[in-house]
């Protein structure tokens, strides 16, 4: 793999992870003008999928019968790991409504651990020191970042919870993206996932919407939601990953959690101490060790 390809993966990743990161400020704001949880994500969704619509008719078009199409075994798969999509952006975005944005995404960072846990489950054998290591300082990390160690900070139980649901989502969304119909385009892939995850997130608006929709929400915030959370993010992120390899995809993918805690710091206000910064630092550092290789060469 030439050095190109490689900065070109760690570009891409890098903007994508930037995207996806000022996300939470903009649905903030969202709420902040009166739109509800069910308006933000259905219009958000319902933009996300005309949008890879458009995509794959284009991709279509360009390389015509060099497309290889989705099977009705890969579309059923790719709709029922969607549905864990679905979910993380609604537990998210629910998660923000209670607590400030830069803790949510901390929460959000616990996929960290989660992911070494699942792992773990799943292939029935202990974590390497490295990883426990990461975790721990995840941990230290996330105390310092959600700053409860403040006896004057009390964070609203509601926002921990969806947090920390939406954290166990996206660790599942991330195992079943990397593994679920990888033979096909990553449009086609996005697609069927955001049918898949549309189930959930309407299920959830048709349950909860008690007062008219509110249609404006499409052209005022719909727009900029489907861009930096369906459409930009996972179509960057998919393209950059196999150039940079998934270690080097990991670190620079990072970049969305102090992207998201200042853009809330300029978007929104909230108050940033030293010691959050600090765990924010702790946890990327976690990241890292991750998926660094320390293990020296022969």
């Amino acid at each position: 793999m030439s050095q190109n390809n490689v900065l070109k993966g760690v570009f891409l990743v890098a903007i994508g992870a930037t995207t996806y990161g000022m996300l939470a400020t903009f649905v903030k704001m969202a709420y902040t003008e009166g739109y509800t949880t069910a308006e933000v994500t259905t219009s958000q969704f319902i933009l996300g999928i005309i949008g890879i619509l458009i995509i794959n008719a284009f991709q279509k078009i360009k390389h015509k019968d060099k497309v290889k199409k989705a099977t009705k075994k890969n579309i059923l798969s790719l709709m029922i790991a969607g549905t864990s999509l679905g979910m993380t952006s609604l537990f998210y975005y629910l998660a923000v409504k209670y607590i400030p944005v830069s803790i949510g995404i901390v929460l959000l960072m616990q996929t960290v651990w989660m992911g070494v846990l699942l792992e773990m489950i799943l292939e029935k054998k202990l974590p390497s020191k490295q990883k426990v290591i990461a975790v721990l300082i995840v941990l230290v990390g996330t105390v310092l970042a959600t700053n409860i160690i403040h006896n004057d900070v009390v964070l609203d139980w509601r926002g921990l919870a969806w947090g920390v649901l939406a954290a166990a989502s996206f660790t599942t969304t991330m195992f079943t993206a990397n593994s679920v119909a990888t033979e096909i385009s990553s449009a086609q892939r996005s697609l069927y996932m955001l049918l898949g995850g549309s189930i959930i997130v309407f299920s959830f608006a048709i349950a909860t919407q008690v007062t008219p929709f509110n249609f404006e929400i499409f052209m005022k915030w719909g727009i900029i939601l489907a861009l930096f959370g369906t459409i930009i993010p996972p179509m960057l992120m998919t393209a950059g990953f196999p150039l940079t390899g998934i270690g080097l995809g990991s670190i620079v993918s990072a970049l969305e959690l102090p992207v998201s805690v200042m853009m809330a710091y300029v978007l929104l206000d909230e108050q940033v101490i030293l010691s959050q910064w600090i765990g924010i630092v702790l946890i990327i550092l976690a990241i890292i060790i991750m998926n660094v290789n320390f293990k020296r060469k022969n």
